[in-house]
């Protein structure tokens, strides 16, 4: 009896990947844990392990294909039961099969309408919420709109064309009583499917009159042929979230950008003094390295820089551990691995880890993980050139902190000019958190950390 391989769930919120190479092909012997796949996804290229074992009977895709979680991949025989049972258990499975218990859907819908309910400060916004609400109940046919809005101002989901709206019957029913259009509410969950937290937070977004966030449509292109010859292209899958995520940030995040610059004539003396002894146990001693610790420094000082802003709860959420991400230059584009743990390591452990994960960037062997979790970034430009630039949050982040290449400019000390080593900086923030006297002092304590390494175990 064959056993079928469909696409296991790849991570949070990913549906879908390009499939860059099948590694099997009909009548290889593959066994379990044995990397199958290789699939692009918005995030990093990973390989996908099978788990199942046995001879390959059928493969229904192909290089280059675009696959979604749960689509057929191939199929073996000679597969045991318990491998069976394990594929089955990786496939998504279906949210309303089996019984429930009784009354679980009505208990569900009353419990989200009751979360939904408009406080007496939210009644006096929008007054007749409530009774829209009640007017919808025992009517399922209706879908009242809270309050009527153009698609331009509510931000417009349509139904998946060929099908409803992907929410569970309980959610449906609970986004009818409290007068939600299902097809308007934008789905967190994997697929874009809707759950009873995002009716709820698209309900109270209307009632309070905050629009939901709809994507940016951008303006047609002009017919490039009547100049000459072009050529199309498809975007990869990092090329494409990329896009999707600096558009996020730039049209969510109000970002101002603070510059300064750090004397490194000292520094630099002692980087080249010790780079051998790093060299050594792995690593190389760049100044990435090296700001690194300063950067997890300075956020212990500065907590806010490591915070997110939660509008939604009105919240600010302050993170307690310390996972920075560094940007890396890929001939995919720009990826960026996070090194966890970065106060608690030291600057020769910290250069190590980072060309072990440059190592991984260049050979498309990130996983999801490696990418996940960072409470702030670097980026730095200063091997490619450069005075100086502004670099873009990384959402859901509130800072960032961008290095340029050093040079060499006459500084006036002690009465005269000397020739001193100039490290250009640069920190975008998010302005709803952070003040810009704040960036300037956190700038400033990056810079002085830099210029007297001394400080960095005396302060921080």
């Amino acid at each position: 009896m064959a056993t079928e391989f469909r696409l296991p769930e790849l991570g949070e919120n990913i549906a879908s990947g390009d499939l860059v190479r099948v590694m099997v092909s009909i009548g290889d012997t593959v066994s379990q844990d044995q990397p199958v796949l290789e699939l692009e996804t918005d995030k990093a290229t990973v390989e996908v392990p099978s788990p199942v074992s046995g001879t390959v009977q059928q493969v229904f895709v192909k290089d280059g294909d675009k696959v979604k979680v749960g689509q057929l991949i191939f199929t073996v025989d000679g597969n045991s039961e318990a491998a069976a049972s394990k594929n089955a258990a990786a496939a998504p499975t279906p949210v309303e099969k089996g019984p429930r218990p009784e009354g679980f859907e009505r208990r569900e819908a009353a419990e989200l309408s009751e979360a939904a309910r408009p406080t007496s400060d939210e009644q006096e916004a929008f007054p007749r919420a409530e009774e829209e609400a009640k007017e919808a109940k025992g009517q399922p046919a209706q879908v009242i709109e809270m309050p009527a809005r153009t698609p331009e101002t509510v931000g417009h989901i349509p139904a998946p064309p060929g099908g409803p709206a992907p929410a569970a019957p309980s959610v449906r029913r609970a986004a009818r009583e409290i007068g939600v259009n299902i097809n308007r509410v934008a789905g967190s969950g994997p697929g874009g499917r809707i759950n009873a937290d995002d009716v709820k937070r698209y309900a109270r977004e209307i009632i309070t009159g905050q629009s939901p966030s709809a994507p940016a449509v951008q303006a047609p292109l002009p017919d490039f042929h009547k100049w000459g010859d072009i050529e199309h292209k498809p975007m990869t899958q990092v090329r494409r979230k990329t896009a999707e995520h600096m558009a996020q940030a730039w049209s969510t995040i109000p970002q101002v950008t603070q510059f300064d610059q750090a004397d490194i004539t000292h520094l630099e003396e002692i980087r080249k003094q010790y780079s051998s002894r790093v060299e050594k146990a792995g690593g190389k001693l760049t100044i990435t390295a090296i700001t690194l610790k300063v950067a997890a420094s300075a956020l212990r000082v500065f907590p806010q820089f490591a915070a997110s802003i939660d509008m939604a709860r009105n919240e600010i959420v302050y993170k307690k551990y310390c996972h920075i991400g560094v940007a890396a230059d890929t001939d995919r584009g720009l990826l960026v691995p996070v090194v966890r743990d970065v106060d608690k390591k030291n600057i020769a452990q910290l250069a190590a880890e980072l060309s072990v994960l440059a190592e991984k960037a260049r050979n498309k062997k990130l996983s999801l993980e490696d990418m996940e979790g960072g409470v702030f970034t670097i980026t730095n430009l200063g091997g490619i050139g450069g005075t100086g630039f502004s670099p873009i949050v990384n959402f859901p982040e509130v800072a960032i902190l961008g290095i340029s290449r050093s040079r060499f400019e006459p500084v006036y000390v002690n009465g005269q000019f000397e020739p001193r080593l100039t490290l250009p900086l640069s920190l975008s923030y998010d302005h709803r958190l952070i003040d810009g006297a704040d960036a300037a002092r956190f700038l400033r304590w990056v810079a002085e950390a830099l210029e007297q390494p001394f400080l960095l175990p005396l302060q921080g």
